[in-house]
């Protein structure tokens, strides 16, 4: 067996994908961030009793499991306003004020799963666009541990039944729980082919001059006819891209107000974006995640939210 002073050697190369395991059940980056820590200094101190009996990735994806369970035994479901309640087509509607006693569902940095050996970017990047992880909140934590053991990393029922100190049969149970409420909680995988490179790019150019340069008119194009805008943590959210469009022109839209800088969370094209503050300098604001359909835009989905800038491995202002 070997020493202590080889655990990190071992265990460190599993961090990225054991912070995107962590994320899936909580929704929250932070608090994966928190649990994966929690996860290492358990494992470090056991790692003397880990006699080989499974592999090293499967024990610390029990640890890092049964941790979730525990936090979540205390906390709430982290919904999106499309989890809470029914959308405006109307950009006129008084929105509602901003809930910051909601724990709101995060969004999560492509860069904190993995920049290495592609096939533990793989691993670690699959299942965690928005719409699975706000999908996945519907289910209770047990559901959501089996669900991405089985479904997601691809774990055998009797290694997910060792994991979670169960039965197969339960295990079975759950999963299939899981299925079903997934499926009655509608279409989760965001199903939604990307362009190409270069199609991409040109849109996210247009997007980024569009809200500089504060032109409505320019984001008609890049719009799907039911593009849906949600801001959390506002619970107000708009479906239709004259809602949308009618929303931006009148709260959102002013020249040289925002910065963006393109960025990728949850698989999806993204923009940590920062607001003016006077003075030549720009406050970071929240994080911008778009998902597309084809070449236009199906969804965006406005953190504004700057705790979650620094995760997005931005200083805390910039200047112009």
């Amino acid at each position: 067996m070997p020493s202590n002073a080889d655990f990190t050697a071992l265990a460190e190369p599993f961090r990225p994908e054991l912070l995107a395991h962590c994320y899936r059940i909580l929704g929250s980056i932070h608090d994966a961030e928190d649990l994966v820590q929690e996860t290492y200094l358990r494992a470090w101190r056991g790692f003397d009793g880990f006699e080989g009996r499974s592999s090293l990735r499967r024990w610390l994806y029990r640890i890092a499991t049964m941790a979730c369970l525990t936090a979540l035994e205390t906390r709430k479901r982290r919904p999106l306003p499309s989890g809470l309640g029914a959308p405006s087509d109307d950009h006129r509607v008084a929105v509602a004020p901003r809930e910051p006693t909601v724990a709101w569902l995060q969004p999560a940095p492509d860069a904190g799963f993995g920049a290495g050996d592609p096939a533990s970017v793989v691993v670690a990047r699959t299942g965690v666009r928005l719409a699975f992880i706000a999908a996945l909140q519907y289910l209770s934590a047990r559901q959501r541990a089996v669900l991405t053991l089985r479904d997601v990393l691809g774990f055998r029922t009797a290694e997910v039944a060792e994991m979670l100190d169960t039965t197969t049969a339960a295990v079975d149970s759950a999963l299939r729980r899981a299925r079903a409420r997934l499926a009655d909680a509608g279409p989760v995988a965001d199903e939604l082919a990307e362009p190409d490179e270069g199609i991409l790019r040109g849109l996210l150019e247009d997007y980024v001059d569009a809200f500089t340069r504060a032109d409505p008119a320019a984001l008609v194009d890049l719009l799907r006819a039911d593009v849906e805008l949600e801001m959390p943590p506002t619970p107000t959210w708009f479906t239709g891209r004259r809602a949308v469009l009618g929303f931006l022109s009148a709260r959102v839209l002013r020249p040289d107000l925002w910065r963006m800088t393109p960025t990728r969370a949850n698989g999806q094209p993204a923009f940590v974006v920062d607001r003016h503050a006077g003075d030549g300098r720009y406050e970071p604001y929240g994080i911008h995640v778009l998902t597309l359909n084809g070449a236009r835009i199906s969804r965006i989905t406005a953190f504004n939210d700057p705790s979650l800038v620094p995760t997005f491995g931005r200083a805390p202002a910039i200047t112009n």
